[in-house]
């Protein structure tokens, strides 16, 4: 009877888990970079209205989120805060919310909903962790995001590519660098699912590297060759014979887009002067720095760049961000915003450190390698190159898998203790020697 009740509990357990609500939200994570193109491309409206679907969207599964996670709750808000990345996270959003008292910004409602799409994007994942088990949460949630790249990845083959530097995309609103970045991150997070639950990702993995090769974006490419070479240097786990066909099959494929790439490096080496400037980039560097330095100590606030910066270059190029991290977070934040980032990445390193030697580990590792080499000419807007929301995810996974090992090496010393007095005693602790 005993047995049968623990059975239909942990049922319940399984019922109640919002593995469906955090799907979606993956799902809604990934796909939205094509809402945009789709508002401006397709139906000719204003650009606005893609961003404002967008920010719908996400309010609404908030308040969905919020329903479900009523008279559910798995773990207290005080345990989930303490790892120290996920508390780096909340000061961030704090300092970046308090800053829209003095961001140089355009709008200040437009920007304070921005803000809010931010600050709903981490409330979503941590009130779906709050209702169900970090492990359940964090595979649905993943799953949502890889399938909503390969959809993306999918359509961008669709789609024409761009005649002038022939790369994927739209350059204004569905970008190269968003489909690149999409794929190379669903690749991290499908190979860090292909070590905790079986599944053919294999022919995944695949699919979106090939639209990431595909891409041409440099930078995203560099940052996950890098990436990846990391992992299979280190990664024991991985077969010899498995790396060398990974290998020999990434070779043939650069083989079968080499002419490609040779096409490619002519418009790009002819084409103005964007291999001087790497593609316009060492003038937005050069600009942010020296704003940087003119308020150093709290900077220009968030959104303060868009609208606000004067376009560079012939082609009146307008910049969305810095396009480095570091020097995004000292133009927004100042000397904050760099104390700020390295909390919250070197907090997330240090967390994944203490791990235990294995795949998991090197997953998690190769993931901040990725956002940290992709930052040296990237940058977001509004957010971290490595998601605030993923983030949370993954500094709750790590803690539950460090509470594992520990728990793990606790029953290892418990069970050696007793078979050690048993050899010792020749016999059990719960016997007691016969009265002559």
């Amino acid at each position: 009877m005993a047995t049968d009740a623990t059975s239909d509990g942990m049922k319940g357990r399984a019922i109640a888990e919002p593995t469906g609500l955090a799907f979606a939200v993956g799902f809604l994570f990934g796909f939205r970079i094509f809402i945009v193109f789709v508002a401006a491309r397709i139906f000719g409206a204003d650009p606005r209205a893609g961003a404002e679907a967008n920010l719908a969207l996400s309010f609404l599964l908030l308040l969905l989120v919020c329903f479900q996670s009523l008279g559910n709750a798995s773990r207290s808000f005080r345990s989930m805060l303490r790892p120290p990345a996920i508390a780096w996270v909340l000061i961030f959003l704090v300092f970046s919310g308090c800053s829209l008292a003095w961001s140089a910004t355009v709008s200040l409602p437009v920007s304070l909903a921005y803000w809010c799409g931010l600050v709903s994007d981490v409330a979503v994942v941590v009130l779906l962790l709050h209702a169900g088990s970090v492990t359940g949460v964090s595979n649905a949630l993943l799953r949502g995001f890889i399938f909503s790249a390969c959809c993306i990845a999918l359509i961008a083959w669709i789609l024409p590519a761009d005649p002038t530097d022939l790369r994927l995309g739209d350059e204004e609103f569905f970008n190269t660098n968003q489909i690149g970045n999409l794929c190379a991150f669903a690749i991290l997070l499908a190979q860090y699912l292909q070590r905790r639950q079986p599944g053919r990702w294999g022919w995944v993995i695949f699919f979106l590297a090939v639209t990431l090769l595909r891409s041409l974006s440099k930078a995203t490419l560099a940052a996950f060759l890098v990436s990846e070479a990391f992992l299979l240097v280190r990664d024991k786990s991985i077969a010899r014979k498995t790396k060398l066909y990974l290998i020999v099959a990434a070779l043939t494929v650069v083989c079968i887009f080499w002419g490609l790439f040779q096409a490619y490096y002519d418009v790009y080496t002819t084409t103005g002067n964007q291999a001087e400037t790497l593609t316009g980039r060492t003038a937005i560097w050069a600009y942010a720095l020296d704003a940087g330095l003119s308020q150093p100590w709290i900077g220009h606030g968030f959104d303060s760049m868009w609208k606000v910066v004067p376009p560079f270059g012939p082609d009146q190029f307008e910049a969305r961000h810095a396009e480095n991290e570091l020097l995004q977070q000292f133009y927004s934040y100042g000397v904050a915003g760099v104390v700020m980032l390295v909390g919250i990445y070197g907090s997330l390193f240090l967390q994944i450190r203490r791990l235990g030697k294995g795949p998991l580990k090197l997953i998690f590792l190769s993931i901040i390698l990725y956002a940290v080499v992709r930052g040296v000419a990237e940058a977001e807007p509004f957010d971290l190159l490595l998601p605030l929301w993923s983030i949370v995810l993954f500094s709750l996974l790590a803690a539950e898998a460090e509470a594992t090992e520990v728990t793990a090496i606790v029953t290892a010393e418990s069970t050696f203790d007793h078979e050690l007095r048993i050899s010792v005693t020749g016999m059990k602790p719960a016997e007691t020697p016969s009265k002559a």
